[in-house]
This record gives structure tokens, C-alpha cells and sequence, in this order.
């Protein structure tokens, strides 16, 4: 096992490694280019040049990527241009913001999710199923920027429940998170409860299962004990995986109610074409992204012991 982990660690290092050379040649392999983008349009040939040599950008490419990629892992990730401040300054508060976001999704989603995917599952083919079944699919076939205007329509201008906006203007207030979280459990749960439905009914097919009902043990301790750890393994891949879509997919939600967040800090950086603080959300987002993948194969080997003893 501790191989194991070492293994998928150096992994990771690699390909963050990789990534990072991708990033460096997308968004820095032409040094002029992102002078322009940091001094303007309308900066002057002296002054780009002047900036470039300042800046270590005349000196060869190996050395520009092995400066940036030290800069980087030090947490030195440069200067916004749109903040005129470190982006660290801005970079770690707005993904404090979304870490909040998505505790939040997540402790009502996951619950809810395994929940009901497990009742489902449990009776294939009953009303209860068909109606879970039902469900899911309908809340998760509605994009986020069509529930976001429809829960707001009913709790914020018919029934005046909650407030429109998630700014914070005035420090953290839970009932300004409420539909921001509400959205995201409506379009992500059902895709969780179906997936934990189908792992659920296959393995209540399954001879074992079968096995330990005729035997007369208690139909709560088949469940609890035999069927639902190993009705768990695909659900915990995709809950996993769902981390990534809360960083940086939630940016139409983070936008449409001003959620000063991750992924509205991603959409500011690239529509203000912020070089520096766009290379630093893509390095955290590939980050976050490797890390889940990464526990995720971990975790499996926990609850799959067969590979364990490969």
C-alpha cells in the first residue's frame, strides 16, 4: 500500500509537471505578447522592451519555464494586472470563498444523494424508484442558469424570502449562501443518486447478496454491512470528481448572484485577458484536479480490497 500511494504521488508530480509546461507555451511562449497584455495596447515599443528585460523575459526559453515554474511553487505567482495587486492577495480569499461554496453543496448534496440512490436501488423497479428515478433526471437535465432563475424568482421576488445577491458585502451571512447552494444540489444530486441507484441494484443481483437474505440474516444488516460498501465504489469516483466541476464549474452560479468566488475570479482574469492570474486558477484547478484523482484511487483500494492484495 505505501507503494501504492508513492506511485500515485510521483504521478501526480509528473503530470502537474507536464501541465505546466502546456500553460507556459499556451500563455508565455511569445514574450511580446504578454508585455502587451500587462502595460496595454497602447504602450510603446521602448517600454514592452524595457518591461521584457526587467522582467527576464530576453533570456532563453528553458530558463524563463524554470524560473516561473520556481516562482510558482514558492507561491510567487506574479502581479494582476486587473487587481494591480499580488495575485495571491486575490487568488486565496476567492478560493476560501468557493471551498465555503462547496462544503456547504456537499454536505447537503452527498447525504441526500446516497440516500436516495440507496432507497432507490434497493427496490428496483417500485414506485419509489421510478419517482427518485424521475426526479433526478429532471433536475439534472436543467442547466444552472435556468434553475438559478427560477428558485430565484420564487423565493427572492414572489414569496421575499432570501436575498437576490451573494456578495458578503457585509461579512459572511448563511442566508445569502442558501440559493447559491440550493442550485448546485438541484442540478448535481440526481446525477450522484443515479449513479449510487445503479451500483445499489447491481449489487443487490449479485449471489452473495442473495445468499445472506436466505440465510436469515436481518434485511438492515445485509445492507448496511454486505451490500452498500461495495454499491459505494462508483459513487465515491464520481463524488470525487464532482469537486472539480464545484472549483471551476460554478461559474454561472458565482456569477449570477455576484458570489465572489473561484470560478467568477476565472471568468474576470479572461475577459480582462490577466495573464498571470489566469496561469495561476489554471495551475490550481489542474491541482485540485490530479490531488481528487489521486484519493480517489487511493480511497478505491480501501473499499475494494481485491486490489489491495494485487
Amino acid at each position: 500500500m505505501p507503494l501504492f500511494i508513492a506511485k500515485r504521488v510521483v504521478f501526480m508530480a509528473l503530470t502537474m509537471i507536464a501541465v505546466s509546461m502546456l500553460l507556459f507555451l499556451a500563455l508565455e511562449l511569445t514574450p511580446g505578447s504578454v508585455a502587451t497584455k500587462v502595460l496595454g495596447p497602447y504602450s510603446s515599443e521602448e517600454q514592452r522592451l524595457l518591461w521584457l528585460e526587467a522582467h527576464g523575459y530576453l533570456e532563453p526559453f528553458y530558463r524563463r519555464y524554470l524560473g516561473w515554474l520556481g516562482r510558482f511553487v514558492t507561491g510567487d505567482f506574479g502581479e494582476s494586472v486587473r487587481f494591480k495587486v499580488p495575485v495571491a492577495e486575490v487568488l486565496w480569499p476567492r478560493l476560501g470563498n468557493t471551498a465555503i461554496l462547496g462544503a456547504a453543496t456537499f454536505a447537503v448534496m452527498i447525504p441526500l444523494s446516497l440516500v436516495l440512490g440507496v432507497l432507490a436501488g434497493m427496490r428496483e423497479g417500485s414506485k419509489l424508484d421510478r419517482t427518485i428515478s424521475v426526479t433526478s433526471i429532471v433536475t439534472t437535465s436543467v442547466p444552472e442558469f435556468a434553475s438559478a432563475v427560477f428558485v430565484s424568482a420564487i423565493l427572492v421576488f414572489w414569496l421575499k424570502l432570501l436575498p437576490g445577491t451573494s456578495t458578503m458585502s457585509d461579512g459572511f451571512e448563511l442566508s445569502q449562501l442558501v440559493l447559491p447552494v440550493l442550485v448546485l444540489v438541484l442540478y448535481d444530486f440526481g446525477y450522484v443518486a443515479r449513479m449510487t441507484r445503479a451500483s445499489m441494484a447491481e449489487v443487490m443481483t449479485t449471489p452473495y447478496i442473495r445468499t445472506a437474505v436466505l440465510k436469515g440474516l436481518p434485511y438492515h444488516r445485509v445492507i448496511v454491512k454486505h451490500a452498500l460498501r461495495n454499491a459505494l465504489i462508483a459513487p465515491f469516483t464520481v463524488i470525487m470528481l464532482q469537486i472539480n466541476w464545484l472549483l471551476s464549474g460554478v461559474i454561472v452560479v458565482e456569477f449570477f448572484f455576484a458570489y465572489k468566488g473561484f470560478g467568477a475570479l476565472l471568468l474576470e482574469a479572461s475577459l480582462n485577458q490577466d495573464i498571470f492570474l489566469i496561469e495561476a486558477c489554471a495551475m490550481v484547478a489542474v491541482f485540485v484536479a490530479v490531488a481528487t484523482q489521486t484519493i480517489s484511487d487511493i480511497g478505491y483500494t480501501f473499499l475494494t480490497p481485491r486490489i489491495r492484495f494485487r
